[in-house]
C-alpha cells in the first residue's frame, strides 16, 4: 500500500532549498511555490522540470511570481488589467487570476513552509543601520505568511529565520512577541516568546557542511491533536551529533582552479584562473582576482590567519588597502571544519569565502558556494552571477529541509 503524501504551499521559496528537501523525502507534493524575484522564480521552475517531472505550463502556473505582501490578490486573485500593470504582470504565464485558492483548489494543504526574508532580522545587518532596521518593511513580512496560514488552515506550519530573530525589536517590541500574538490570534499553538530560544537548531547537525544556526517555529492548529513538543522531539531525532561534515567533503572532490600566469581577456570579462576542466560539474568558474587580491589570498590561508586578533585584521586591510574598517574583511574556510555561515553578501564579493587551499587563491565558486549548501550537483541556478550568488546565501540548506520533512512525515504517520 502506498503511503500517503502530504500537502505543502511554499512561502518566500527563493531558489528552491526548502522545497527541494521536502521533495526529496518522496512524501510530499507542492501545491504552489510563491517568490517574488524573478531569477529565483526562473530557477526554481527549472528544477521542478528538469528534476521533479512537471510540464513547463504546470511549473510556471506552480511557480508564482508575486509580491506576497499584496496578501489578499495573491490568496483571492486579480482581475483587472490596471491591476496587472500596477504590480508589473505582464506576461501571461505571471498572472494569476485565480489566486492561490483558485490554483489549490479542494485540496486540502497539511503544511505551509517558508523563511520570510531574513536580513532585517540579522544582527549583522542592524549593527550597521543607523535605526538598527526599525524601518525596514521585512520586519513584518511574517504577517503576510500569517495570513495565508489563515486563509488556508493547514495542520502545521514551518517557519525557519535566522537566529536574529530571537532578539530584534522592530518597533520597540520583540519579534518573537509579534509572531506569537500573530499566531494565537489565528488559532495556531507556537512556542511561546520565553520558549523560542530552544526552537534554535545548527544545520551543521543535520548533515549541513556548514555552521548555520536558525530559528525552526513550529505551528499546530488548535484543534488538531498535534503535539509541538513531539513535533520538536521528531526533529531532535533527525539530528546527526556523531559527525559533522566538514569543507573537504564538501569541496574535496571538485577540479581546483589555479591562477594563470597571466590574465586572459574574454570579451567584457578578464579571467584570472583557469577555467573548470570537467563540464559535467557546471557554474564552478572562478571570480575574476587581480594580483592584490590573490596574493591576499594566498596570505591568509598559509597563516592559517582566521585566528589572529580582531584589531590585527583591521590593521592587515587598513596595510593591505590603504582603507579603514570596523569589521573582519577576510576569511577563508578551513577543510577539516565546517564552513561558516554561507550569506548573500556573496553576491557583493568573496573576500568571507576564501578557498581552503592557498595555491588556488581565489573566493569560492557558485558550485561551491551551492555545495556547502547541500545542493545536488545537478541542481542550475539561472540568472546573474551575482543573483545565483545571492539565492544560494538566501536559500535553506537542502539536507537541513529534508530533516525536517523526514521528522514531520514521520510525525505525521504515526499521529493520522
Amino acid at each position: 500500500m502506498a503511503k500517503k503524501k502530504y500537502t505543502f504551499i511554499d512561502l518566500f521559496a527563493g531558489c528552491g532549498g526548502l522545497s527541494e528537501g521536502f521533495l526529496q523525502t518522496g512524501r510530499f507534493n507542492a501545491l504552489a511555490h510563491v517568490e517574488w524575484e524573478k531569477p529565483m522564480v526562473d530557477t526554481l521552475r527549472n528544477r521542478l522540470v528538469d528534476k521533479w517531472g512537471e510540464s513547463i505550463n504546470d511549473s510556471k502556473r506552480k511557480v508564482i511570481l508575486f509580491d506576497i505582501q499584496k496578501t489578499d490578490e495573491l490568496i483571492n486573485g486579480f482581475w483587472s488589467d490596471e491591476s496587472n500593470q500596477k504590480y508589473g504582470l505582464h506576461n501571461a504565464d505571471e498572472v494569476r487570476t485565480e489566486g492561490l485558492k483558485g490554483l489549490v483548489g479542494n485540496q486540502h494543504v497539511d503544511l505551509i513552509i517558508g523563511g520570510p526574508p531574513c536580513q532585517a532580522y540579522s544582527i549583522h545587518g542592524r549593527a550597521t543601520d543607523k535605526d538598527s532596521m526599525q524601518n525596514d518593511y521585512r520586519n513584518y513580512l511574517f504577517e503576510s505568511f500569517c495570513k495565508v496560514v489563515d486563509a488556508f488552515r493547514p495542520d502545521l506550519f514551518v517557519f525557519e529565520n535566522v537566529g536574529g530573530l530571537l532578539s530584534a525589536k522592530p518597533g520597540g517590541i520583540p519579534v518573537r512577541k509579534r509572531i506569537y500574538d500573530a499566531f494565537t490570534q489565528i488559532g495556531y499553538k507556537i512556542r511561546t516568546p520565553e520558549e523560542m530560544p530552544t526552537a534554535l537548531y545548527d544545520a551543521a547537525n543535520f548533515n549541513v557542511p556548514q555552521h548555520r544556526p536558525r530559528v525552526i517555529i513550529l505551528g499546530t492548529r488548535n484543534d488538531t491533536e498535534l503535539n509541538l513538543d513531539n513535533l520538536y522531539a521528531a526533529i531532535d531525532k533527525e539530528k546527526n551529533l556523531k559527525v559533522k561534515l566538514t569543507v573537504r567533503d564538501a569541496l574535496g572532490q571538485l577540479p581546483p582552479l589555479y591562477p594563470l600566469a597571466q590574465p586572459i581577456k574574454e570579451g567584457r570579462y578578464t579571467r584570472s584562473h583557469q577555467k573548470n576542466p570537467n563540464p559535467e560539474i557546471t557554474q564552478h568558474e572562478a571570480r575574476n582576482h587581480g594580483p592584490r587580491e590573490r596574493a591576499i589570498f594566498k596570505e591568509w590561508v598559509e597563516n592559517n590567519m582566521n585566528h589572529i586578533s580582531h584589531q590585527a585584521m583591521i590593521d592587515y586591510y587598513y596595510k593591505k588597502t590603504g582603507h579603514k574598517t570596523l569589521y573582519q574583511k577576510y576569511k577563508s574556510l578551513e577543510w577539516d571544519k565546517p564552513s561558516h555561515t554561507v550569506v548573500a553578501h556573496l553576491s557583493k564579493d568573496g573576500y568571507m569565502f576564501i578557498h581552503p587551499d592557498p595555491e588556488q587563491q581565489r573566493s569560492i565558486t557558485i558550485r561551491e558556494a551551492a555545495c556547502l549548501m547541500t545542493f545536488p550537483t545537478d541542481y542550475q541556478f539561472l540568472g546573474s552571477t551575482s543573483y545565483n550568488y545571492k539565492m544560494i546565501g538566501n536559500a535553506v540548506p537542502v539536507n537541513f529541509a529534508k530533516a525536517i520533512a523526514t521528522a514531520l512525515y514521520k510525525f505525521l504517520d504515526e499521529t493520522k
